[in-house]
């Protein structure tokens, strides 16, 4: 929504530019300023964010130690009982025996951390 209420604004202002002045030629730079700032505003708003979120999975994904509760992406829940650094390969318990081969990056989230960071709060008060 706010992307296409962007670009509307972007082009009614470079219509009102050509009514206001239609005997100057257009210079380089302002014919080009209106994609200069729509990519500008993809990058803040789309490519930085996604870049913060994918860092952060990563260090998540490296930080991995036996004993750690996990969900993957497939919403498979289940507790780390080895990690293989050389393959990039874990393995996941889900029941008493089930034991499933997972890559790293099927990792979604680390549901330890979640439950910790809660109860330091709930310590402090």
């Amino acid at each position: 929504m706010k992307l296409s209420a962007l670009l509307i604004t972007l082009s009614s202002i470079a219509a009102f530019a050509e009514e206001a002045a239609p005997e100057q030629q257009p210079s380089a730079i302002g014919s080009f300023l209106p994609l200069i700032l729509l990519f500008v505003v993809m990058w803040l708003f789309f490519i930085r964010p996604k870049n913060k979120e994918m860092k952060k999975m990563e260090e998540m994904r490296k930080a991995l130690k036996k004993g750690d509760k996990v969900i993957t992406t497939a919403g498979i829940i289940g507790t780390v009982t080895n990690i293989d650094e050389t393959s990039t390969t874990i393995t996941v318990r889900t029941g008493s025996t089930t034991l499933i081969d997972f890559e790293k990056s099927a990792i979604l989230r680390v549901l330890n951390a979640e439950t910790a960071a809660p109860a330091k709060t709930e310590e402090k008060k």
